[in-house]
């Protein structure tokens, strides 16, 4: 027959004290950064408190008198408030009772002039305050500027546009004189007219 284990080791056994588990605040496998270094925040908050909560509860526990002055004093009953009084202002109450005075009809006005009190019609003259006085003047610089900058691009681009035609002008007629005769010679007056010609205007440049 099979040896029973005694009572006595299963008693044992069960009083063997349980491992407890860490609390476990948000994943465990977060990388290096700000949400990990936030969950460890909150991780140590809540341990803090959780520490701060037990001492306490040890202090009240050693100390009943500590208990019985932390617990909220017994509420007195509270006055009932007093009715509000509806009074009204001395001030108000003068205005109300002096004697009402006839208003003139909005038509038959005595007084001619529109603006009453001290205020004084504003004048126009004509002039606005000029409150961009600086920018304005650099934006009118500019303007200034971009167009003097405009009309010699197009002075430069004409005196391009005209040295290209000159220059085309004068080597369509240096080939036409260089060209042969009836005999094959070159026609060396209208040549030496081209050539003085661009003589003529490179002296006068």
């Amino acid at each position: 027959m099979a040896f029973k284990r005694p009572l006595e080791d299963d008693a044992t056994a069960s009083q063997h004290k349980k491992h407890k588990s860490k609390f476990n605040i948000g994943p465990d496998n977060l990388p290096d950064g700000t949400y990990r270094r936030k969950v460890i925040k909150i991780k140590k908050d809540l341990i803090h408190k959780a520490k701060v909560k037990k001492s306490y509860a040890k202090l009240k526990a050693r100390d009943p008198d500590l208990a019985a002055s932390s617990a909220p004093p017994p509420t007195e009953s509270e006055p009932e408030p007093e009715p509000v009084t509806q009074e009204l202002h001395p001030e108000r109450q003068a205005m109300l009772d002096a004697p009402r005075s006839p208003t003139p009809p909005p038509n038959q006005d005595s007084n001619p002039n529109p603006y009453p009190g001290n205020r004084q019609p504003r004048r126009n003259n004509g002039k606005r305050p000029a409150y961009f006085e600086k920018e304005q003047a650099f934006a009118a610089q500019q303007k200034s500027d971009a167009e003097a900058k405009r009309i010699e691009r197009e002075r430069r681009e004409k005196e391009r546009g005209e040295k290209v035609e000159e220059r085309e002008r004068f080597r369509r007629a240096m080939a036409k004189a260089r060209t042969g005769g009836r005999n094959g010679q070159r026609k060396l007056g209208r040549e030496s007219k081209v050539l003085l010609e661009r003589v003529r205007r490179v002296v006068g440049e």
